[in-house]
């Protein structure tokens, strides 16, 4: 079955940065859009970073001009590069796949393969100050 798996969290003083990543696999045909959420303590999920398979982004505006979304469509991989961190991002970060077509055997498409969305299990980014 498909999966995501994230890597890339940890410990970072106030300023720091971490790059998080986050690769597909299991059967994969094509992604349309891979992004990341967040959830803080006490607060709701909330959507940080897309980008489509075209390399077009979109950005929360508490992380703009500070973390850059890129991926590797080859690779079905995503990334979440985090510069000048803040202590309000601590949360678990989720990847998440959106439009995902599945393969079956040789690589041939299942055209009833379709899900909307994949979650990945969450990586803990603490900022400390």
């Amino acid at each position: 079955q498909v999966q995501l798996v994230e890597s890339g969290g940890g410990l970072v003083q106030a300023g720091g940065s971490l790059r998080l990543s986050c690769a597909a696999s299991g059967g994969i045909f094509s992604i349309n859009a891979m992004g990341w959420y967040r959830q803080a303590p006490g607060k709701q999920r909330e959507l940080v970073a897309a980008i489509t398979n075209g390399g077009s982004t979109n950005y929360a505006d508490s992380v703009k001009g500070r973390f850059t979304c890129s991926r590797d469509n080859a690779k079905n991989t995503v990334y979440l590069q985090m510069d000048s961190l803040k202590p309000e991002d601590t949360a678990v970060y989720y990847c998440n796949a959106g439009g995902v077509l599945l393969q079956g055997p040789g690589g041939v498409l299942l055209p009833r393969s379709y899900r909307s969305e994949v979650w990945g299990q969450g990586t803990l980014v603490t900022v400390s100050s």
